[in-house]
């Protein structure tokens, strides 16, 4: 009797017991970093597609809206963040014997800075890169909206990680 006791003892500490973990990738300290200054990626690349700038700009602000409790302001913020995106291009692969390419790569290239205006010695500058192949049959105007919210996430996802994770 004693030791179903102590087995119901047991299970019921342990149901009791729970651990969570949050991997939201931000390790901000809200009491010494209050604001965010995230200025407009202007679209610099030879290749431009109209509508690219305001969809990654948006999806940047998106991402730290929703893992951060930052506040935007427009001047001395915080921590700042501005950069542009360089590059958009084509590039052919897989050249078959009709010297056609049978795929085509997508590659979109973002510089950014970084800067902690709090917190010394955490300044980045860097460039990110993202590409997405797809067949050379198709045409880019049928994928393009798709590759783009896909090269967007992962950019965006590179650049909240860079900037706000201290892993």
């Amino acid at each position: 009797m004693k030791k179903l006791l102590n087995i119901i003892l047991l299970f019921l500490v342990l149901n009791s017991c729970s651990i969570s973990y949050k991997f939201s990738g931000a390790s901000i300290d809200y009491n010494l970093t209050k604001t965010l200054q995230l200025s407009t990626f202007v679209n610099q690349a030879p290749l431009v597609y109209p509508p690219l700038e305001s969809r990654f700009n948006e999806a940047l602000k998106d991402m730290f809206t929703r893992n951060t409790r930052l506040q935007f302001v427009n001047q001395n913020g915080d921590m700042e963040i501005e950069g542009e995106i360089v590059g958009y291009e084509l590039t052919p692969l897989a050249v078959q014997e009709d010297a056609f390419a049978a795929e085509t790569r997508l590659t979109m290239n973002v510089r950014m800075r970084f800067r902690n205006n709090k917190v010394p010695g955490q300044d980045k500058e860097e460039t990110i890169s993202a590409n997405r192949t797809f067949s050379s049959n198709v045409n880019l105007t049928d994928v393009q909206d798709q590759l783009i919210e896909e090269l967007n996430k992962e950019i965006v996802d590179q650049i909240f990680n860079a900037t706000m994770a201290n892993w």
